[in-house]
């Protein structure tokens, strides 16, 4: 697997409980390029329970949030044909989010999140992207990732 989207992130903001490579505490979601998709696999823990045998929402819910914030900073390096080790830093956060749960999500197994690029729109950018357990949707989601300033990064 190659070095993940989060991986490239500055320090100044690699804390994210979802996806900060710094927060020791946190779930640390790890977001690489399928092709055309982006893609995110995490394994919930028992604790992660809403009810017995399946996934709380929360965590649901940040997984589309931080898996799409990374797609929108790749695919921008990507739609400007830079590395996402150039110069200046592209790092985005989320304006909106909206996650529709549409099955319950199962513990005990291994979850992937699919993203694709909707739009870059200078400095916002639309990503789609869908919870799969089992190869069964159970969660789809889109963000509106905004551009974090660069005065912001330092």
């Amino acid at each position: 697997m190659s070095k993940a989207f989060q991986d490239y992130y500055p320090e100044s903001t690699s804390h994210c409980f979802g996806c900060g490579r710094l927060n020791q505490r946190g779930h640390q979601f790890k977001t690489v390029w399928d092709g055309e998709e982006s893609l995110t696999r995490f394994s919930p823990e028992p604790y992660h329970t809403a009810i017995p045998g399946y996934v709380y929402g929360g965590l649901l819910a940040s997984l589309i949030d931080c898996h799409s914030t990374g797609t929108a900073a790749a695919a921008v390096y990507r739609a400007e044909g830079r590395t996402m080790d150039s110069l200046p830093t592209l790092r985005f956060v989320t304006a909106a989010l909206h996650v529709d749960y549409l099955k319950p999500t199962p513990l005990n197994t291994l979850l992937e999140v699919r993203g694709r690029v909707i739009a870059i729109k200078g400095r916002k950018v639309i990503i789609a992207s869908t919870v799969y357990a089992n190869g069964i949707a159970t969660v789809r989601g889109e963000v509106v990732a905004v551009q974090i300033p660069e005065d912001f990064l330092a």
